[in-house]
This record gives structure tokens, sequence and C-alpha cells, in this order.
């Protein structure tokens, strides 16, 4: 049986240009390709015909000695392998075809080949320490970051002089390689370049060739006011330099708040105890507590004052992140027992403690609980 002409298979005319040969030849493969056509038993040799005379036309030799000598030129020794026909051929159609229908679900957009892309560098954590202070003012802080950069003296290329890097000969710069397996063929990054579709031949001294190089950076932080233990500031653009000119990471700042030897903070609001004497604490007076932008506030005592009694100045605590106010700060009293007296001052004590067992409810209260306690057990 004589074979189709390989124009009139494709569907196109003697003169047709190397694009309109490869429209023509995908879209036959659309419509003849067997796992369309489970219903037509000549599906697969329709698409081997096809397949084989898309392989003859898209090479130009093969086009010019088909156009001069017809079938002929691949029979009888008439200079050439056959061109198509075999498994092999049959299954790199397939993968052309697969990757055509598919190929903008798998994220490449139909394009043949698997060149690495630019890659985005990696994003970077650093973690500062601010003082309670720095957290209530807000600060600019210097701080040094090691990180990969660009290499400077190959300007990122890889390459020694800054030259532009050689395409793979293994992968012709498609960064993957094909091997058949049986009916499929297997895709693989390429083992010479690794995946980049490009080679250094004559890499760059100061980088050997991974086109970046550690570096530390020095960069001013802004910390706003507000800032607490967790807080995350984000630098766009300021992590490790990207690869194949892709973009930089990010650097991202976690802030500790340091303790503060006299204020404790809960959100917006601090907490500050304060020592006051006995005899204050009973007789009522004034005293004096700092507060967290340096200045001081003086703070009226009750007469009768406990222990854990608090008091609250409103606005002096930490101001809101994203604004709203500030918090309160809260004074929390500590009563203080005196300690060292000498024999006079116990001698008073003593004289003022039996002039008062009628000024200390609570302690009355207690005890007349614990007799009631002891006569139950009794009974």
């Amino acid at each position: 049986m004589a074979k189709r002409d390989y124009y009139d298979i494709l569907g196109v005319s003697k003169g047709a240009s190397a694009d309109e040969l490869k429209k023509a030849y995908r879209q036959k493969a659309k419509e003849l390709h067997p796992d369309r056509n489970s219903d037509n038993p000549d599906a697969e040799a329709q698409f081997k015909e096809a397949n084989e005379a898309y392989e003859v036309l898209k090479d130009a030799d093969k086009k010019a000695a088909y156009d001069r000598y017809g079938h002929a030129a691949f029979e009888g020794g008439m200079g050439g392998a056959r061109p198509g026909g075999g498994q092999g051929d049959f299954a790199s159609a397939f993968s052309d075809v697969f990757e055509d229908l598919f190929g903008d679900f798998m994220g490449g957009g139909g394009q043949r080949g698997g060149r690495q892309r630019a890659m985005r560098g990696s994003d970077l954590r650093y973690n500062l320490r601010v003082t309670l202070e720095d957290a209530y003012t807000g600060i600019q802080k210097a701080i040094t970051v090691p990180t990969s950069v660009a290499c400077s003296a190959c300007e990122g290329t890889g390459t020694e002089g800054g030259a532009e890097p050689q395409t793979c000969p293994t992968c012709s710069g498609m960064g993957k390689v094909r091997a058949q397996q049986g009916f499929f063929t297997v895709e693989r990054t390429c083992p010479t370049c690794s995946g980049a579709g490009q080679i250094i031949k004559n890499p760059c001294k100061a980088c050997g060739g991974a086109r970046r190089e550690q570096k530390d950076r020095s960069l001013n932080v802004n910390i706003p006011a507000g800032v607490e233990t967790g807080t995350r500031i984000r630098l766009a653009g300021e992590g490790e330099a990207g690869m194949m000119g892709g973009p930089s990471g990010d650097l991202y700042i976690f802030i500790e708040v340091a303790e503060h030897e006299l204020f404790e903070r809960d959100g917006v609001d601090l907490y500050c105890r304060v020592p006051v004497s006995m005899t204050t604490a009973a007789l009522g007076g004034d005293v004096e507590v700092p507060t967290i932008d340096g200045g001081r506030s003086r703070v009226k005592v009750p007469n009768g004052s406990q222990s854990g009694r608090q008091m609250r100045l409103r606005g002096k605590g930490i101001p809101a992140l994203r604004g709203g106010g500030s918090g309160d700060m809260f004074i929390e009293l500590a009563v203080e027992t005196p300690v060292n007296l000498t024999s006079r001052q116990k001698e008073l004590l003593e004289e003022f403690e039996k002039l008062s067992e009628e000024n200390n409810p609570q302690l009355l209260k207690f005890f007349s609980k614990v007799k009631g306690f002891w006569d139950s057990m009794k009974s």
C-alpha cells in the first residue's frame, strides 16, 4: 500500500512554515490520540502516521530531501534512517501531546522544557531584644544581619569577569532531559546543569560560581511604640538574594521585650509595687512613684490601707500598637513591717498594741472564727 503524502496527512500545503506545521501536527495529534479514540481501532496507526510526517517535515534537512525525492529519500539507501513509525517516536509524540494538553495545568503554560526559573531568596529571621522604655517610646535600632547577597565581583552571574553563563549542551538549555522507559518517556532534571539550563565554564573566584556571597549587612529598623514580646516586623526584600535573577526574600524581626526592674506589663497596662511604711498605711499620706516616661507622680494613700490595695494612674501605661490611646498604670501597695527596732521603738509599739486591740477588725474577725472552730471540735 502506497504511503500517503506527509503534507496531506497533516493537512497543510507544501510551502507551510515551521509554525504552521507545528500547529497542524498538534491539532492532528489531539484529534487522533488513542486515549481520545478508544472506539477507533485505527487511531493509533493514524497517530503514528501523523507523528512520522511531522518528524520529517520539522527537520530542515529531512524536509528538503522529502520535497525533492518524496518517500524514496528515506528508502533504498537514499540518505538517512527511516524517519518514524517506531515505538520510540510514538512515545516521544505521546510526551509532546501530553505536555501540550496538560502543560497549562502543570504550571508550564504549555512551554516545552523545564529550565529552572528565577528563584526567590529565602526569608530570614532576626530576634531583637528591646527594653520596656523602647517599647513605650518606639525607637530606631541598628542591626547587623548575616545573609547571602548577589556576588559583587561577578554581579550575580557566577562567571569570572561578569561574562554570561553558557547554554548547557546536555539539555540544550531546557534544564531537563528525557529518557525512554518502555512505552513512556521519563523526564528528569539535567545532571550536568542541575536544572539551571546553563553552565559556568570559568567560575567567579569570589563566589566559586554560586552567584551569591555571605555578607553582613547593617540595617536601621524602626520599632514602633507599643510593641510587645512576639511582635513581628516584616522588612520586604531584605532577606537572602534570589537565584537566577529572582527577587530577594524578606527579613522578619521578632521582638522580645526585656523584663523591667520596676514595672510589670500586662498588655497596655503597667503595674508597679510600691512599699509603704506601716505608719503611712495606717495614718494615710502621699508617696512619690516613678512613671515609664521617666517622670514622677504623687499618689495619695488613704488611711487604713492594706497590702495589695491598688490605685490607678490613667493614661500612664503603654501606647496601643495600632493606635487607640494608652493603657493605665496601677500602683499596688506593699505595707512594710519595720525591722531592727530600738528599745524605745519597741516600748512605743508595745504601748500602741495595748491601746489598739479594737483597731484591728480583720485580726479580731479571724480569731473569732478560730475560737468557733475549736469549740466545734470539742463538742
